[in-house]
């Protein structure tokens, strides 16, 4: 296959052309639940039926230690949520993924949903699985510690069964620590041309986190293009689906924009 570029087509028929566990890493956001209007209309199809096929597409063509990044929503109808994202989790697993960690992305207050009878709700899912033992995690180490680089800190250390657990000290020995796995990140990019736009900062920072430089990374549902912009940026190459056509002309003008600053 042709790499660093978008196929205008169904993420579906790119991956029945890639051979066997040919990418490192796939950060992409699926349309969920029909929350988004898209212009392909996708959000009018998608369903069981189609996110089964992607999964298990996914599974075959990611490499042994590579990872997918799948952020999701689940929408509320009649006073229910779905649950969708959480039967997609459990399918990957069933398809032989792990489920490496459960991440959270937070809106801020931004796009907050839900129901007028509940909290209003602001984050989404960020499941990172892994097939088989993870090869690559470049921790992103930018939380402040609380306490001086050199300074003697208590510590709680495992709790047994019998509920006891075994205080340690430990040296705290550098001034920012490995981030928890809830992230903050406020929605900017190309809203005005597309309705579900990943904040570019987020897709850097998984990017960053579980590969490489030179890896090839893949977005089964491109949209704007944003995981290949970052791709780019970090020195990785990458590949996209986008079954829209004015989708696909928007990743492109983005690129070779890009590709001009270089």
């Amino acid at each position: 296959m042709e790499i660093n570029r978008v196929y205008c087509e169904d993420c579906r028929d790119t991956m029945a052309r890639m051979p066997d566990e040919y990418i490192d890493l796939t950060v992409t956001s699926p349309p969920y639940d029909n929350l988004r209007t898209y212009k392909n209309n996708i959000d009018k199809v998608w369903g069981e039926h189609i996110w089964k096929l992607v999964i298990e597409g996914l599974y075959r063509v990611t490499k042994k230690g590579g990872v997918v990044v799948w952020v999701v929503g689940d929408a509320t109808i009649k006073g229910s949520e779905t649950g969708t994202s959480f039967r997609q989790a459990l399918y990957f697993k069933e398809v032989g993924f792990n489920l490496h960690d459960t991440m959270i992305y937070t809106k801020g207050g931004q796009g907050a949903t839900g129901s007028n009878r509940s909290y209003w709700q602001d984050f989404e899912y960020m499941f990172i699985f892994s097939k088989d033992n993870l090869t690559t995690f470049n921790p992103i180490k930018d939380r402040k510690n609380k306490t001086k680089p050199g300074s003697k800190i208590e510590r709680s250390g495992h709790r047994h069964k019998t509920g006891e657990v075994k205080e340690r000290r430990v040296i705290c020995r550098n001034e920012f620590g490995k981030r928890f796995n809830v992230w903050q990140y406020h929605e900017t990019g190309t809203r005005n041309v597309h309705p579900a736009v990943f904040p570019e900062q987020l897709v850097n920072d998984h990017i960053i986190s579980w590969s490489n430089e030179g890896d090839l990374i893949y977005d089964p549902f491109m949209g704007s293009g944003t995981t290949a912009k970052m791709a780019l940026l970090n020195r990785r190459n990458w590949i996209g689906s986008e079954i829209s056509f004015e989708y696909c002309e928007l990743i492109n003008d983005r690129i070779r924009f890009i590709k001009k600053e270089d």
